[in-house]
């Protein structure tokens, strides 16, 4: 009497229609036999008396096997022809019609069974790629850090006398060789290069061999690597081509200029099918890449994922772009002292290139496949400032509330964060503003060391959080902290607490404390215990020589234009 069919069968009947009616019954009973409890739904295209037999008929039905006790799960009536002969008349009325009745009977286990607990999956970094101006491999980027190397220089890549600004963190030497396809390194923007290159030296760093990658559940591999300002070579090329005709212009123009297109390249390459997009958010786009490709293994969307980003901005109309908005330092006579974060010298950043991707995996993948685990990816957050284009909020409420939310997300303490690669890009108004910020959030620590990566390449744009998250997981795998270099006069918004806003901070976090500054002005917060603090640049900010640190957990800072904030967190794996 009845016909147990597939899933596939309810798309059918529930798309049945007629010129008269689409009737849809669904009725939900409960009843005092612990047998079943059943959902009854039929779709009949009639109506009237026949209408009402059907569903007397499915009355009957869920009557019949109720008494009975009979267990079915989906059942479907095609056609006249599956009635008992008491309703085979209904088919001199009816020249196609469906109806589905579905009977549900949890069993006693299933329905009293709870949703086991799952434990949060850990996200590791095994891998790690880059192209910089102060190298292409992870370890000589980071020794050359760590003598203070500064990687900025005169522009050779055009002619930019016409400009008030002629030095960059640009790329002297790279290649593609065994990297990207000739055919392909003709037609695509730099930014696809570096991010290319990146991504698969990133594989390699991580052991992904050959072999590895054909074991790999390519379905949960993905590839997220975002870019701030995307193809602007190919896109400016065009436009000059376009001058002349459209005809000479590269048939690959538009979808090699979007930002999006070096993730889904890459993933082309490696036949990866996990999530593939990008993010762009300025400056800070490689810290929100970093965070959603680990959130996609943490949701158990995907076991390995490529993250960060490339930015390729030194040409004309980049350059040009950045002096008109007087974002740039002019210091063009010394460039290597150009970029100085925190400097009382400081006129603006200095536009650098390239590009920095990790690979993430989940814990226990990794563990599998005997991976080398660098560090621990914790946890972070994005905030935005919601105040204006270019400049950070007076009061710097949107970085704080980027740290506290993501130290609340990665269950870090302030206590245990010791090392913090700063934003700090060598312009007048972010860097006093982040520094406050930081010490907002903790400056109670006395282990804490500051650092800014960019003292060193200048500012990576969409690039630069995935190439600082580096430098912060060197720090964790060697015990060192790159300096700070051109810090020689620290500006007079560093050189000692702000001592209001201070007080305010431990009033409000109800810690005791007797504040002393440098010229020896005196505030307390009145509250039983008082201890002496004093806490100025020396203390806080790295030198102008590498330092011993052991690393608990480094954050890693990113700001973009537009408000947008971001901060990450990396530890030591445990």
């Amino acid at each position: 009497m009845f016909l147990c069919v597939s899933l596939s069968h309810i798309a059918a009947a529930s798309s049945v229609t007629s010129p008269l009616c689409t009737w849809l019954v669904a009725a939900c009973m409960s009843v005092t036999s612990p047998l079943c409890t059943w959902l009854v739904a039929a779709c009949m295209s009639v109506t009237g008396k026949w209408g009402r037999w059907k569903r007397v008929f499915l009355y009957k039905c869920s009557s019949e096997l109720q008494s009975q006790g009979d267990l079915i799960s989906w059942i479907q009536l095609s056609g006249p022809h599956d009635f008992l002969p008491r309703f085979l008349f209904l088919s001199l009325r009816i020249q196609q019609w469906e109806a589905m009745a579905v009977a549900v009977q949890p069993s006693k286990e299933v329905a009293t069974k709870k949703k086991p607990v799952t434990k949060q999956r850990r996200v590791v970094v095994t891998g790690m790629g880059m192209v910089t101006p102060l190298g292409h491999d992870p370890d000589v980027f980071y020794n050359n850090l760590l003598e203070g190397v500064s990687g900025v220089s005169e522009i050779e890549a055009f002619d930019c006398a016409q400009f008030p600004t002629r030095i960059a963190g640009e790329i002297k030497s790279f290649s593609t060789d065994g990297w990207v396809a000739p055919k392909l390194s003709k037609r695509m923007d730099k930014f696809m290069l570096y991010l290319l290159t990146a991504g698969k030296k990133a594989l390699a760093d991580g052991g992904i061999t050959e072999d590895v990658m054909n074991e790999l559940d390519k379905a949960r591999c993905g590839v997220l690597i975002g870019s701030a300002m995307g193809g602007m070579k190919v896109f400016n090329d065009a436009i000059e081509a376009l001058r002349i005709s459209y005809k000479k212009m590269n048939p690959f123009c538009t979808p090699f200029a979007t930002t999006n297109m070096g993730s889904a390249m890459l993933a082309m390459d490696l036949g990866w099918m996990g999530p593939n997009y990008s993010i762009s958010t300025a400056c800070a786009t490689s810290n929100f890449c970093i965070m959603n490709a680990a959130n996609h293994i943490i949701r158990g969307e995907a076991d390995v994922m490529l993250s960060g980003g490339s930015d390729a901005m030194i040409i004309p109309i980049g350059l040009g772009g950045l002096v008109a908005c007087r974002a740039l330092s002019q210091r063009n006579s010394d460039p290597t002292k150009a970029s100085r974060p925190w400097d009382s010298n400081r006129d603006g950043f200095v536009l650098g290139e390239g590009a920095g991707v990790l690979l993430l995996e989940e814990l226990e993948h990794a563990k599998r496949r005997g991976a080398n685990i660098y560090a621990e990816f914790l946890g972070g957050s994005f905030t935005c400032d919601a105040y204006h284009v270019t400049e950070p909020h007076p009061d710097g409420a949107g970085v704080i509330l980027c740290i506290e939310k993501a130290l609340a997300q990665s269950g870090v303490s302030r206590e245990d964060v010791n090392y913090i690669n700063a934003h700090a890009t060598s312009t007048p108004a972010g860097d006093l503003k982040e520094y406050q910020a930081l010490l907002q959030c903790f400056g109670q620590n006395p282990e804490l060391r500051v650092n800014s990566t960019k003292s060193m390449i200048g500012h990576l744009l969409g690039a630069a959080g995935a190439v600082e998250a580096v430098a912060a997981i060197q720090a964790i795998r060697t015990g060192w902290v790159h300096p700070n270099v051109n810090l020689e006069n620290p500006d007079e918004g560093v050189v000692c607490l702000p001592t209001a806003s201070f007080v305010t901070f431990c009033l409000y976090r109800d810690i005791p404390c007797h504040y002393v500054s440098s010229n020896h002005d005196e505030l307390s917060t009145g509250l039983s215990n008082d201890v002496n603090i004093s806490i100025q640049d020396k203390n806080v900010l790295v030198g102008p020589k590498k330092e011993r640190l052991n690393v608990k957990a480094a954050l890693s800072n990113s700001f973009g234009f537009g408000g947008h904030n971001s901060s990450i967190i990396f530890a030591p794996y445990k």
